[in-house]
């Protein structure tokens, strides 16, 4: 565990998620914290859509920063089922392409970003973040770059990991990997950021969880496993830690 363990509440392996429901920018929304916050956090959830572990992430992140926590169904109530990851045969893994391609498009759910921020700052919100996981990561990760409304990024076990989208990256950022994804990516991926944003380093957070497989902070967290909930709890903490002097 890391310095800061005491700064969200103790992670609960059965869980009933505390927040609303509403419509923002026309997409329904999970919302956790205080209604009428100046400062919220935007979490992209992984393709696997709304999930309670998930929710308890955000639930356990607006009650430490005191700030609003807000999950959209990006996916439009059409996300891919656990069960069908990774693909069983062939013909499903060219259905996971396509659905890649159409209502998981990455240029798309830009879009949707660029019109909930807008929302949000029609509405008052001075400062917004922004925390992916999966392929919520990868959009994560390309929303900090030059021009964005975002004071700092996170990925959590990102899909597609990119070095070269490191260098594109202009905010202070968190990058979470477990052990499923690439270590060269990996790797790579840091040390671009690194190299291109000596800057940023200070307000930069980098932790790879090892031991930790795709996936353990979002829909597919076994909680009752107790590896699974310690790291879990370390890494909503970590998230904690990092977003706090941003939106402060």
């Amino acid at each position: 565990m890391n310095k800061a363990c005491c700064s969200i509440s103790p992670v609960q392996t059965e869980y009933q998620p505390k927040g609303t429901y509403e419509e923002i920018a026309d997409i329904k929304t999970y919302v956790a914290g205080p209604k009428d916050a100046k400062k919220v956090l935007l979490c992209i959830y992984d393709i696997f859509g709304f999930w309670a572990t998930t929710q308890q992430g955000a639930d356990l992140l607006a009650d430490s920063l005191q700030a609003k926590v807000i999950m959209p169904d990006f996916l439009r109530n059409h996300p891919w089922p656990i069960e069908g990851f990774p693909p069983r045969d062939e013909e499903e893994g060219q259905r996971l392409g396509k659905w890649f391609d159409t209502i998981a498009s990455i240029p798309d759910r830009l879009g949707d970003i660029k019109n909930i921020v807008a929302s949000l700052k029609s509405q008052g919100v001075e400062k917004i973040g922004l925390y992916g996981f999966c392929w919520g990561g990868k959009i994560s990760s390309l929303s900090g770059n030059e021009g964005t409304p975002f004071v700092g990024v996170a990925q959590v076990h990102p899909a597609f990991v990119t070095p070269d989208d490191a260098k594109n990256v202009t905010v202070p950022l968190a990058f979470f990997p477990s052990k499923d994804e690439p270590k060269e990516d990996v790797d790579g991926y840091w040390n671009n950021f690194t190299k291109a944003h000596p800057d940023l380093l200070e307000k930069s957070r980098f932790h790879h969880y090892v031991d930790m497989f795709h996936g353990f902070a979002a829909a597919r967290a076994n909680l009752k496993e107790e590896d699974n909930y310690r790291a879990f709890q370390d890494l909503y903490t970590r998230l904690a830690d990092f977003f706090k002097p941003l939106l402060a």
